[in-house]
C-alpha cells in the first residue's frame, strides 16, 4: 500500500489536544483536512507526523512547541494607551484585533488585559509555547 510522501495531497481527520487533555480543535464533525505535503500549509510537526502513513492508518503524535507555533515571545506582548484605539471601539478581554506593524504588515492580536489607561495586547499565536497532541487518521492520498 502507498505511503504519504512529499508532494502528495492527503486528506485526514484529526483531534488536537494539549498535554492536560484540553481539546483545541477537531475535524470530527467536518470534512477531513486536505493539504499537500511539502507546501508548509500546516505546522511542521503535523506534516512530519503524516509522512509515511497509509490510507486507514491511525496514530497519535506529539509536537513540541518549537515544531508547532513556537515558544511564547514576550516581545509580542505590548501595552497600548487606550487613546490609540478608535473612540467607538468597545475593547474587552479576549477580543481579537488586527494590528499594523511599522513596516505596514498586518498581524492578529488578542486583548489580554485592560486598565483605565492601557490595553495589553498579545501578538503570539494562542497555542504558542504549547506542546500539541494529535490523533490522526489518514482518509485518502489524492
Amino acid at each position: 500500500m502507498r505511503q504519504a510522501k512529499q508532494g502528495d495531497t492527503v486528506r485526514l481527520h484529526y483531534t488536537g489536544t494539549l498535554d492536560d487533555g484540553t481539546q483545541f480543535d477537531s475535524s470530527a464533525d467536518r470534512d477531513p483536512i486536505e493539504f499537500t505535503l511539502g507546501e508548509k500549509a500546516v505546522i511542521p510537526g503535523f506534516e512530519t507526523g503524516v509522512e509515511g502513513m497509509q490510507v486507514g492508518d491511525q496514530k497519535t503524535i506529539n509536537i513540541p512547541a518549537d515544531e508547532a507555533y513556537g515558544q511564547h515571545n514576550d516581545a509580542l506582548v505590548e501595552q497600548v494607551p487606550l487613546e490609540s484605539f478608535p473612540d467607538d471601539l468597545e475593547l474587552h478581554v479576549g477580543m481579537h484585533l488586527q494590528a499594523q506593524g511599522p513596516d505596514g504588515e498586518h498581524f492578529n492580536v488578542v486583548v489580554t488585559a485592560l486598565s483605565d489607561a492601557v490595553a495589553t495586547i498579545d501578538g503570539n499565536h494562542p497555542l504558542a509555547g504549547e506542546a500539541l497532541n494529535f490523533d490522526l487518521e489518514l482518509v485518502e492520498i489524492v
